[in-house]
């Protein structure tokens, strides 16, 4: 079996490991929230509160752990950073069924954030056997597994959870994260040889100074914590803002079908915006998608009922579609292929805390303001990260080079 046979298996595999991975993570969503409100009578402001501070625990130990986990798999293989952190997160996610308290679930959602680096690896895995000139496409092709997950594991859990319960739902969980752990163990790992490149081995500090060298790569990197925080405000208190649109009627559904339909847009233009991005640019193309994510976000802060909430989600996901992908396929054109996995950690990292303050900050916003603020303050956030990219690119027009 040649190397493109091996990366095309490689690829399809990886395919189906981020569906099942963010599939799992993504049925329980809907729920956190409510999950919470089991756990005794509290105020609807506590709720809010102890939903954004459980929701995001899980990036601060992600955050501390991903440009690691990223320098170790440059230097002893991805596979295996895969299989570790598919495994901790099923035995997290499994346990997180016997909790009783709201301090016990906050503790393991904390914990299992050491090994939440399963997508970012998977995406450094194949990037390195991919070809520069097509990165987009290849990445774009990846995103969509990660999409299809996001897509059908918030009403899966949804239906779960309304049926059978919220603890056992998060057992049923735990055995597909377990399944992506299996699906890595028949992947093949290797690397593409590139001919500019002389040295194997990076020091952090080389890979720092490499970062900082390079304004716009910096940049892109930086605001990956601005659209995490504008991304992730909202999805704390997503249920409860439904609730109060269409009533608490199977709200859990509900809830999975306005968090998934954003992941329909989603899987619908993330290989696509790869593929526009590979012939026009991936600055122009990022700069793009997060003015018009910032501009189609706004109008949820004004609407009256569900189905107008659920429109605004659908197209708010055909235009972040793209950034994850054209991210990564922009950090593949410009880092060393030594230090793929490592450029993506910081990325991954500076995106975890993103997540960190993006929960909080909608829980405090909408506990004292209102859920329209949320909105408000999110479209803001995606249009400044719009602008400060804009100008970077605008400054240094000398590091902008169209992909070979």
């Amino acid at each position: 079996m040649d190397q493109q046979e091996n990366a095309r298996r490689n690829l399809h595999i990886m395919w189906f490991a981020n569906f099942f991975i963010n599939g799992s993570m993504t049925m329980v969503l809907p729920f956190l929230s409510l999950y919470i409100e089991t756990f005794g009578k509290f105020s609807e402001r506590y709720v809010q509160h102890w939903s954004g501070l459980t929701f995001g625990v899980t990036f601060v130990s992600a955050f501390a752990f991903s440009p690691i986990w990223g320098r170790i798999g440059d230097r002893y293989g991805r596979k295996k950073i895969l299989i570790y952190c598919g495994l901790g997160m099923a035995v997290s996610v499994f346990m997180m069924g016997f909790v009783h308290s709201v301090l016990q679930l906050f503790i393991l959602r904390f914990f299992m954030g050491f090994f939440s680096g399963f997508i970012s690896m998977s995406q450094a895995f194949i990037s390195t056997q991919t070809p520069k000139k097509i990165a987009g496409r290849v990445l774009g092709t990846l995103q969509t597994g990660t999409i299809t997950g996001s897509l059908l594991g918030p009403i899966i859990g949804g239906v779960l959870a309304d049926s059978i319960g919220y603890s056992t739902t998060f057992k049923y969980t735990s055995f597909f994260i377990l399944i992506s752990a299996l699906l890595v163990m028949v992947t093949k790992e290797y690397r593409i040889a590139e001919k500019q490149e002389t040295k194997s081995i990076y020091s952090s500090k080389e890979v720092i100074q490499l970062i900082i060298r390079n304004p716009i790569l910096l940049t892109v990197l930086l605001i990956s914590s601005l659209i995490q925080i504008a991304h992730f405000s909202i999805q704390p208190i997503l249920s409860l803002y439904v609730s109060d649109l269409h009533g608490k009627g199977n709200v859990a559904f509900y809830s999975g079908i306005a968090f998934s339909v954003a992941g329909l847009g989603n899987l619908m233009m993330s290989r696509n915006w790869g593929k526009i991005a590979d012939r026009h640019g991936y600055e122009k193309i990022l700069i793009l998608l997060l003015f018009l994510a910032g501009i189609i976000y706004l109008p949820g802060a004004f609407v009256t009922s569900y189905g107008q909430l659920v429109l605004i989600r659908f197209a708010l996901g055909v235009s972040l579609g793209g950034i994850i992908p054209v991210q990564i396929a922009y950090l593949r054109q410009k880092a060393p292929i030594a230090v793929q996995g490592e450029v993506i950690g910081y990325n991954t990292s500076l995106r975890f805390f993103g997540n960190i303050f993006g929960p909080l900050l909608g829980g405090f916003i909408s506990g004292y303001l209102g859920f329209s603020a949320v909105f408000i303050s999110t479209s803001s956030l995606l249009i400044l990260s719009s602008l400060v990219l804009y100008l970077s690119v605008h400054r240094h027009p000398e590091l902008v080079k169209h992909p070979v």
